[in-house]
């Protein structure tokens, strides 16, 4: 668990289990879409890498699993090509004195056969497709499909999954892992009535929506040990068809107390709202604090002033900020001195390539 830091200020060391940081910013997961064959490379090190300065880094979504690799050129933690492809990356981040965490999503039906290996198939609870379509390298926009049914052979192959990439992640000298619980990939789709329509012991009521993600944590907890385990969740996100429903308040405070039992060293909860997504109300996210005794990242739409006052209300313990490090490398000094921030090019942010990912100037 976490020992509290008597200075609380956005800027201040931070004690998180075992780790030191060196200030309480953190970066949030972004997915870049730079590595080819799901691999991890040199210009994906050097980009996390020219932002160590931040107190935790988190990675860009990677997924434990062929069966979640739902985006093109995704990385994923599967493999021993991936392994030492991903220790290019913590060794880098480790030699400027940062910290990082592996955030391990699988899309779920988030996804297309296109960007797919052979073989992988796109699962979800249930045979619900997403509304829209996605990106395939090989033929352009493509409707969602409807995904197979998982059987509870296939999602007890899938919490093995996650356990076996987590334990790979600290082969590769990860600092942890932080479970993508949010967004609507598997495990949110898990939590939602949407997208879960199951009446078994996976779904049918809000506390029997829980057990996948509680089963996902209980597994990567006895793989690599609660102080290196976190989750990143979204109550009210609209993003991938994921909508409110009755009992979401009851529902996340549950499951906030049950990881809480298990030891996680962090709730990460994300407000979109900045996005058009739906505010999280403070009350759940009061609940969620109330309920979880490990540290709280909060991140969605922040600036440093935000940043700052909700960290000196007890509000949070770290906050994360996304969109501003992609063009501003060096964003926690940025923040300290209240320079402006460099805007980033949306055009580039999933392009291949160093062009909108290693090319922003480090000042």
């Amino acid at each position: 668990m976490t020992t509290p830091t008597t200075t609380k200020s956005l800027f201040a060391p931070y004690t998180l289990g075992s780790l030191t940081l060196a200030n309480r910013v953190v970066m949030a997961p972004m997915t870049r879409s730079r590595a080819p064959g799901n691999v991890p490379n040199d210009l994906i090190a050097t980009f996390y890498a020219q932002r160590a300065t931040a107190g935790l880094l988190i990675t860009e979504g990677t997924s434990p699993s062929p069966n979640g690799l739902g985006y093109a050129r995704i990385p994923g933690l599967f493999n021993a090509a991936q392994v030492a492809g991903w220790k290019l990356v913590t060794d880098a981040v480790h030699a400027k004195g940062g910290k990082i965490f592996l955030q391990q999503m699988h899309t779920g039906r988030a996804s297309h056969p296109a960007n797919l290996p052979a073989g992988a198939r796109v699962l979800a609870p249930s045979a619900v497709a997403l509304t829209g379509q996605m990106w395939t390298d090989g033929d352009g926009m493509q409707p969602y499909p409807v995904p197979t049914e998982m059987t509870v052979a296939d999602i007890e192959e899938a919490v093995r999954e996650y356990a076996q990439s987590a334990k790979l992640a600290i082969e590769a000298g990860f600092d942890g892992i932080e479970l993508h619980g949010a967004n609507g990939y598997l495990i949110d789709q898990f939590l939602n009535p949407a997208s879960n329509q199951r009446t078994d012991a996976y779904g049918g009521s809000s506390e029997k929506r829980l057990k996948f993600a509680v089963d996902v944590a209980t597994a990567a907890v006895a793989a690599i040990g609660a102080d290196k385990v976190a989750i990143r969740l979204s109550p009210y996100g609209a993003f991938n068809d994921m909508v409110a429903y009755d009992g979401i308040e009851d529902a996340y405070a549950s499951l906030a107390a049950q990881l809480s039992d298990l030891g996680l060293i962090y709730i990460h909860l994300v407000d979109h709202s900045a996005q058009g997504a739906p505010t999280v109300p403070d009350s759940v996210k009061a609940r969620i604090r109330s309920a979880f005794k490990g540290t709280l990242i909060l991140s969605g739409g922040y600036d440093a002033a935000m940043a700052e006052a909700d960290i000196a209300a007890g509000k949070a313990d770290l906050v994360a900020f996304g969109r501003p490090f992609i063009s501003n490398p060096t964003l926690v000094a940025k923040l300290a001195a209240g320079t402006g921030l460099r805007a980033a090019d949306p055009s580039t942010f999933y392009t291949p390539g160093e062009a909108g990912y290693t090319d922003y100037p480090l000042d």
